[in-house]
């Protein structure tokens, strides 16, 4: 195995050496005070006497201390940093005794942050302590809870009897300062001109100052924005360093201890989030591995349904949901699309939906609503979903949160940011302590491996796996023999005929619109990754499409019929010419409709939308000039036989499990794979633990009828393909299948013109062959499988002689007596599940379906006169 080199996160960390002068300092005497503040929660605690220790131990008089001695010890500090001198250059705060401790969001780091500012006042080291914070909600939530715990009386008595400053005012910065007080500010009260005594009380005594940082990544990342909070934050590096002040003792806390996608270089201690999971600390964390989501109201719905299910779940609190984006202006778009959503969907009005969503920016017209973080979880308050922007997501002590959806890649696309999103909904409520309570992430599926980063290093193996035909065995049955063709061809250009102002819809009157088959209700999956465990978790969702009836599609055809400009241009149907003073009867309209409908089998009168815009489409539709087309003349030889007995081995390497291949296997894999070699291979992947859930895929054997040990498959597309195969209710139906090699099994040539060059004799190998047996005839379904909306002139030009190809070989099968038929389909994931519903009740074999795909591929095309 080559392993990939990979910073671990834990590595980075600068270890404090826990040897110091007793004489200097006594910790031991401070255990009852950090039992009382701590509780079991021992992480708090090693936090703490990690910094004092740090802090007060005599040993570093400045961070370059620190550095010096992990420097010399830690071969993944060399590795990030060439030399000593290259890390100097990369410290924040260079020549102060300062430093950060990471403390995953929801675990507890206010108890840390007054343990410490206590301690440090209790030996004396300093006489104030200076705590800011990013903002005012912060503020106010660190200062009730420092108020809290200075006032409990069981900790001032746990207070050693020789502490210097027992029990410490807790003020802000409206205030003198005085010593043995912890002043609590927003960063924006340092640069205040009028009301704020930072300056009088801290100006030139910084080295008897502790001053510590919550949320420190604020210092420094980059800040976006203009505003008075936004302008301070950006110069909070500044006064930390600023020579008028001095100071010598400062400490930074995160949950986000990362500098975009780096970690920070001047970390103490670190609690991290994979840890605070395990130790059952907060919320366990599920994010979306795998979403067949194919737009917003399809997300919305199962985002809805996961909230629903969280109120049925856990019925004693209000749950809630957070959605996340990237800035203001795709704040206020994101609250307006959910409450149309949630008014459509929960029947109620726009007043009562618009109480339970609430939006947090720092726009002026949002401001009002910070406040009310503090009531959110009560429930007696209506809200129930808050749309925020990430910047803005911290200082909520929020503990009802149980859905996250960070809406765009910008709101999710760094360490920091994901860091920051995650810990939105780590809390727990007192409610539901045990057993472990879930906060589900519904990201974007190609965000997953952003998140998978924070989790796992993965290692890769590059060794060959073979698929082979089975000759013997119960499986052997599912061999079959299918028919090609043989013929000499030749190739002549055509012209299109030229636009004129008849535009002839007889040829649609006739053979109908192009629809795609459709059901109303989809079965919608969902697959989720658990953070803790790394467990994996299918959700199928019964997600509703927007429907028209036929009646509602004539009402607005006939609306645009008589709102458009015609400019004397005339439709035609049949003998029959219609302008816009002389419309077309509207039953004469809603029969092509309908018999467009049953074509494909549509049943009842109800179109989802995208048929019901292909039908707009195709009665809005201009001529538009055409240049050429090449077509083929063909001669036709008789048609050769092909069995799978004959198919080649096809392998792949091991890698590419990690970059989205899959096999699929049987249960009785074991006597179906004869190579020892190869058998004890597949054995030691399915015992790999690193590869990823869709990499490996056991089927029932009864329902696996192919006739190859193994089936390959690259992408979901395929994947998802073959485990629709597999399930009981489609291989039922099925006889057996085969997913065809990349060449040397069935070849179909296709000619097509690339940019100004024509390719002739190119040749695709379709990807399944599907057989099915009814009424003494063989059926074979062919498929290409492609992924949604991929219209190449490529994939044109093979939809086109594929068809052709097809026709052909059943006109001449038929005329032979060979009592086979075959069905071609370019298919696309959108379109699967009516494939198979299509499939299941034999609609499929009858001609009934067409994908979504194929009508990309061949248009809805009108005869001009």
């Amino acid at each position: 195995m080559e392993e990939i080199k990979v910073y671990k996160t834990k590595d980075l960390v600068l270890k404090v050496n826990p040897v110091y002068d007793p004489a200097k300092l006594d910790l031991d005497e401070w255990e009852g005070f950090l039992d009382i503040l701590c509780g079991d929660r021992e992480y708090q605690k090693e936090a703490i006497k990690n910094a004092i220790i740090y802090l007060a131990g005599g040993r570093y008089s400045k961070i370059e201390d620190l550095i010096e001695e992990n420097y010399n010890k830690n071969a993944e500090l060399k590795n990030r940093y060439s030399t000593i001198e290259e890390y100097k250059k990369h410290i924040q705060l260079p020549g102060k005794l300062s430093a950060n401790i990471d403390l995953a969001t929801g675990t507890g780091k206010s108890y840390v942050i007054y343990g410490i500012a206590q301690i440090m006042l209790g030996l004396g080291l300093v006489d104030k302590v200076l705590v800011l914070t990013p903002s005012l909600t912060i503020e106010a939530g660190l200062t009730e809870k420092f108020e809290s715990l200075s006032g409990n009386s069981r900790l001032i008595k746990a207070i050693p009897e020789n502490a210097k400053y027992k029990n410490p005012r807790i003020v802000n910065a409206n205030v003198t300062v005085k010593n043995g007080d912890i002043c609590i500010e927003n960063i924006h009260a340092v640069y205040e001109r009028t009301g704020s005594s930072i300056e009088d009380s801290f100006k030139g005594i910084g080295e008897r100052v502790l001053v510590l940082n919550d949320e420190a990544h604020h210092i420094f990342n980059k800040v976006k924005g203009r505003n008075e909070e936004a302008k301070s934050i950006k110069k909070w590096k500044e006064f930390l360093l600023s020579p008028d002040y001095n100071f010598k003792y400062i400490l930074g806390f995160t949950g986000t201890a990362y500098i975009e996608n780096e970690y920070f270089n001047d970390v103490i201690y670190r609690y991290s989030l994979r840890e605070a999971i395990e130790d059952r600390m907060v919320k366990n964390i599920e994010y979306v591995q795998k979403d067949d989501s194919i737009n917003k109201n399809e997300k919305f719905q199962k985002i809805h349904i996961n909230h629903q299910e969280n109120k049925d779940k856990y019925p004693r609190i209000k749950p809630l949901t957070i959605l996340v984006t990237k800035d203001i202006s795709s704040a206020k778009n994101l609250r307006d699309d959910l409450i149309d959503f949630l008014v459509e969907k929960e029947e109620l009005s726009r007043e009562e939906i618009e109480k339970k969503v609430l939006i947090v920016t720092s726009a002026n017209e949002h401001r009002a609503n910070i406040p009310k973080l503090k009531t959110v979880d009560d429930k007696n308050d209506p809200t129930e979903w808050i749309v925020s922007v990430s910047m803005l997501t911290e200082g909520w002590d929020v503990k009802n949160v149980f859905q996250i959806v960070p809406w765009e890649d910008r709101a999710f696309n760094s360490k920091l940011l994901i860091a920051q999103v995650l810990g939105r909904g780590l809390r727990i409520p007192p409610e539901y302590q045990t057993p472990q309570p879930r906060v589900t992430v519904f990201n974007h599926d190609a965000w997953s491996r952003n998140i998978k980063g924070l989790v796992d290093e993965i290692l890769e193996v590059e060794t060959r796996i073979y698929s082979e035909v089975i000759l013997e065995g119960d499986r052997a049955k599912y061999n079959f023999e299918v028919y090609n063709l043989d013929y000499t061809k030749e190739e002549i250009e055509v012209a299109h005929k030229r636009d004129k102002e008849i535009y002839n819809y007889s040829r649609i009157e006739k053979e109908g619109i192009k629809l795609e088959s459709q059901v109303e209700v989809v079965d919608k999956e969902t697959v989720y990754e658990s953070i803790a465990g790394s467990t994996h978790r299918e959700k199928n969702y019964a997600i509703e499409y927007n429907t028209w009836t036929v009646e509602e599609v004539l009402d607005k055809i006939y609306e645009e019929f008589s709102i458009r400009d015609w400019e004397g241009r005339v439709l035609q149907l049949g003998e029959d010419q219609y302008t816009k003073n002389n419309l077309p009867p509207r039953e004469r309209i809603k029969k092509i409709i309908i018999d467009s409908m049953r074509r494909v089998g549509i049943k009842g009168d109800r179109l989802v939308e995208k048929n019901a815009n292909k039908i707009f489409q195709a009665f809005s539709t201009l001529l538009r000039k055409k240049g050429k087309t090449v077509i083929t003349q063909l001669k036709v030889k008789d048609p050769i036989k092909i069995s799978t007995k004959d198919i080649q081995k096809e392998s792949i390497g091991i890698g590419n499990l990690k970059r989205d291949y899959s096999i699929f296997y049987t249960n009785n894999w074991e006597n179906e794979i004869k190579d020892a070699e190869q058998k004890q291979l597949v054995k030691q992947l399915l015992e790999d633990e690193t590869l990823p859930r869709y990499a490996l895929k056991e089927q029932n054997e009864f329902l696996f009828k192919t006739p190859v040990n193994l089936v390959f498959t690259n992408k979901e597309p395929e994947r998802k393909f073959v485990e629709g195969l597999c399930k009981k209710e489609v291989a039922e139906k099925i006889s057996a299948w085969l997913k065809s090699r990349d060449r040397g099994f069935y070849s179909i040539e296709y000619t097509w013109r690339k940019g100004r060059h024509q390719k002739p004799n190119s040749r695709f190998n379709p990807d399944f062959f599907i057989k099915i047996k009814q009424d003494d005839i063989d059926y074979f379904i062919v498929v290409e499988i492609k992924s949604d909306g991929d219209d190449s002139d490529e994939n044109k030009a093979k939809y086109k002689y594929a068809k052709e190809h097809f026709e052909r070989l059943n006109k001449l099968l038929e005329e032979k007596e060979i009592k086979q038929k075959y069905v071609f389909h370019f298919l696309s994931p959108s379109s699967y599940t009516e494939f198979f519903e299509y499939l299941k009740d034999n609609r499929l074999i009858k001609g009934k379906f067409r994908s979504e795909l194929e009508n990309l591929l061949s248009g809805n095309e009108i005869e001009n006169n």
